[in-house]
């Protein structure tokens, strides 16, 4: 088991997770999005809107029917760049580079994404590029509270149903990597030198410096970023088609099966351990957090060693250097939790303490890995 040191803070993880959300009137944006789908529908409008109680943490999304007198109502959501008056948590929001993404993975792979019906570059009609697919119907397990936590239908489940989601949700990384020829993909390859997991890690870097470029640097990440070159892996293996975001949150699920895959802005061509790795400690984060509290979470769910052994055994790929790839994952995430932290600070609602490094959540289990005591 990790050893995570208990968090500082006494404050419910309810408070600590949730960021400000959206700056743009979701009523406003409902009316907008009427006028622009009339020119496409005539008669069409966007009916019942709703806005995702974790809306604004990257891509606004809103949640509407298109009401038509022809065809049924149809159940849609939308993805709307982000305000870059809100204190983005991404220097970039490429929609159409999204949309493209899942449209290669929809044409090249069985992994249910949602069908996308819209594409619309032209930021005039809501202010930002946006793309509209269907809505899937079924449930995803929360962040807030975390589906670690009492009171959710994944924590309600027997060990039996949640093996049966964990089974499911790594054939979704198992088939997406072997299915997708990474040639239709090569649009998301990252610019810079080296092989594409060094090009990965130059992102991460070119991304922590926008984060701290006017605001206090953090020991614990530049740390961090030294750890990675000493565990450096000697081949690296070629890149596949990454989901990027991949994590069980971002899965709608019918029962506990999966039946769509959401959120690809952070897709990329990167080694196939990249995904896992972020995998397995996205899940470490909320289950660390959740015992840090006392709680005792689901500490059997999604473990390193059976994600691993079952990837392995679905496509005959045993996973190399994941000390690296998991204190990989816990790094890009600590650059993502430290921008979300200044972005309370810009909008009053925190203040930045002595050390910057306690504004990382995790901080506590990203020490522990540079240390190499994590996984001990």
């Amino acid at each position: 088991m990790a050893k995570t040191p208990r968090p500082r803070t006494t404050t419910p993880p309810r408070a600590r997770l949730r960021a400000r959300g959206a700056t743009r009137d979701p009523e406003e944006t409902a009316r907008r999005l009427t006028a622009w789908l009339d020119a496409r529908l005539p008669g069409a409008r966007a009916v019942r809107t709703a806005v995702p109680e974790s809306n604004g943490m990257s891509s606004e999304t809103l949640l509407f029917e298109i009401e038509h007198p022809g065809p049924p109502a149809r159940a849609c959501a939308l993805r709307l760049a982000a305000d870059p008056a809100a204190y983005t948590v991404f220097p970039v929001y490429d929609m159409p580079r999204q949309y493209r993404t899942m449209r290669v993975v929809a044409e090249h792979s069985d992994l249910p994404v949602p069908r996308l019906l819209w594409l619309e570059e032209d930021p005039g009609p809501l202010g930002a590029p946006f793309f509209v697919m269907e809505r899937a119907q079924g449930r995803v397990p929360p962040d807030v509270m975390p589906y670690t936590y009492e009171g959710n239908w994944l924590h309600a489940a027997s060990d039996a149903e949640r093996g049966r989601l964990e089974a499911a949700s790594i054939g979704l990384l198992a088939r997406l990597h072997d299915q997708v020829p990474p040639a239709e993909a090569a649009f998301l390859a990252l610019p810079g030198e080296g092989d594409a997991l060094r090009r990965h890690v130059t992102a991460q870097r070119a991304y922590y410096e926008w984060v701290v470029d006017t605001r206090a640097r953090s020991p614990l990440i530049e740390a961090a970023f030294d750890r990675l070159e000493e565990l450096w892996p000697r081949d690296p293996g070629p890149p596949v088609l990454n989901w990027g975001d991949a994590r069980i949150g971002n899965v709608v699920y019918d029962g506990f099966e999966p039946v769509a895959v959401l959120d690809w802005e952070m897709a990329a061509l990167a080694p196939r351990e990249v995904d896992l790795g972020w995998t397995v400690y996205l899940h470490r984060f909320f289950q660390d957090l959740t015992s840090a509290f006392g709680r005792p979470g689901l500490p059997d769910f999604l473990r390193r060693d059976r994600v691993e052994a079952r990837y392995a055994r679905l496509t005959g790929h045993t996973p190399r250097d994941m000390d690296f790839h998991t204190l990989y994952a816990a790094l890009r995430h600590a650059i993502v939790m430290l921008r979300i932290a200044y972005r309370q600070v810009h909008f009053g609602e925190a203040a930045v303490p002595a050390d910057p490094d306690t504004l990382i959540l995790h901080h506590g289990s990203l020490r522990a890995m540079v240390q190499g005591s994590y996984w001990d």
